[in-house]
């Protein structure tokens, strides 16, 4: 299973951890690491630079493997200038960048050798940051838990794969091994895999979170505009059914406006973003689940180490 991937990160499978808000820890990236795949951890995942840095040691301290934090690189997160500089300080292997341009990412890591790659959802957007130096993208598309795209994992990795000369890494609608090696074949030279290991026993997030992406399918995931500015997948709750997915006329008459755009999207994706935090860790009636369609594949709870032997073990039946 060798792939440009594989070789530049040092990893025995083409598999990262997609690094999921709120929900990614250092339990789980260890228990992916130690299983040969590599991971990324959100660096908003922790509130303070000190917290970041414990985690980063952490894991430092329990495996030599490679792994990353993602950054959310726009004007939004207040934190991201203390972040990347923790990451150079504490010389991660990657960084994941998301939301903004990568630019100073880019240029601050191409000094220490750290690998930087984007998320991008489109082909545009792929050879900018492709100009500006990274070592591969992120090709999220519409399948994604979270932030989606737009485009099918098809169509968009053979766009890419013709324009562009950088490794792409699949993101989105990946539970098995056989969508693992589907888009290995199209192309990409790794997957990003989030949705099934929120069901993992090292996940911190609640019981009822986790039974839920058990009881619901596929076909109970929707998009909403309401709680991050930007188009989100998550589990079709009955709240979320009383919220809406669309933006009201006020929020859209922000979100449009040329002096208060900025300031509404980030006060939108804060209260989002609350409400997110305290549905994932404990029983409300008020249930935000971030979740991709792959949940239709998850019939348990089990160990990281155990979901990723199955998919290694899919993944090399179907390639016999």
């Amino acid at each position: 299973m060798e792939t440009a991937i594989t070789k530049m990160l040092g990893i025995q499978y083409p598999i990262i951890m997609a690094p999921m808000f709120l929900v990614s820890n250092t339990a789980m990236v260890i228990a992916a690491l130690e299983s040969g795949i590599t991971a990324a951890i959100p660096a908003l995942n922790y509130r303070t630079d000190t917290e970041l840095r414990a985690a980063v040691s952490e894991i430092k301290t329990k495996t030599n493997k490679s792994f990353g934090i993602n950054l959310i690189v726009n004007k939004s997160n207040f934190k991201y200038k203390t972040q990347l500089q923790t990451c150079l300080d504490l010389k991660v292997n990657f960084i994941i960048t998301s939301l903004g341009s990568p630019q100073e990412v880019i240029e601050k890591c191409k000094a220490t050798g750290i690998k930087v790659f984007c998320d991008v959802i489109d082909l545009k957007y792929a050879q900018k940051v492709e100009a500006l130096g990274a070592d591969g993208v992120i090709a999220v598309n519409s399948k994604a838990g979270g932030h989606a795209g737009n485009m099918e994992a098809e169509e968009l990795i053979l766009l890419l794969k013709k324009n562009i000369k950088i490794p792409i890494i699949s993101a989105g609608g990946i539970a098995t091994g056989q969508q693992l090696k589907k888009v290995i074949d199209l192309g990409a030279e790794a997957a990003s895999i989030g949705t099934i290991f929120i069901a993992s026993n090292e996940s911190p997030v609640s019981k009822e979170y986790k039974d839920a992406l058990i009881q619901y399918g596929a076909k109970d995931i929707v998009k909403t505009t309401k709680l991050s500015g930007s188009a989100l997948t998550v589990i079709n709750t009955p709240y979320v059914q009383s919220l809406g997915t669309e933006a009201n006329f006020l929020e859209r008459l922000l979100n449009n406006h040329k002096l208060l755009k900025k300031w509404a999207k980030l006060l939108i994706a804060l209260k989002g973003m609350k409400a997110i935090e305290k549905a994932a860790f404990g029983a409300t009636y008020k249930t935000v689940w971030c979740a991709g369609p792959s949940i239709e594949y998850i019939h348990s709870i089990r160990p990281v180490k155990e979901i990723i032997q199955t998919l290694i073990k899919e993944y090399e039946e179907v390639s016999q």
